[in-house]
């Protein structure tokens, strides 16, 4: 299956097309461990065909839609925030 044509699909032809051949996939991986399988390549194009149904579904990654104001700040590498356990687990000093 080309990238034409998956793009062509609606999502809800993409969802049963990807249902049908993560099926065929499961099909498959049974002939090849029972040593039936005859047209061994089909695996690897059946596994490319659902990436590609995949990555079509996904659409765009939404780092690429949000607006700058949206997106995390970068954290600050030298700073290393310290947990509570750390901080209760501290010895504490003895009165005197």
């Amino acid at each position: 299956m080309k990238i034409d044509e998956v793009r062509r699909l609606t999502p809800d032809q993409l969802t049963d097309q990807l249902l049908s051949l993560k099926k065929e996939q499961f099909n498959l991986r049974f002939q090849a461990a029972t040593g039936q399988l005859e047209k061994s390549h089909r695996v690897e194009v059946v596994r490319r065909d659902i990436a590609r149904i995949k990555t079509t579904l996904r659409g765009q990654p939404p780092a690429a839609q949000a607006p700058m104001s949206a997106k995390k700040k970068p954290v600050d590498s030298k700073k290393k925030p310290v947990s509570a356990a750390k901080k209760s687990a501290s010895p504490k000093k003895k009165k005197t």
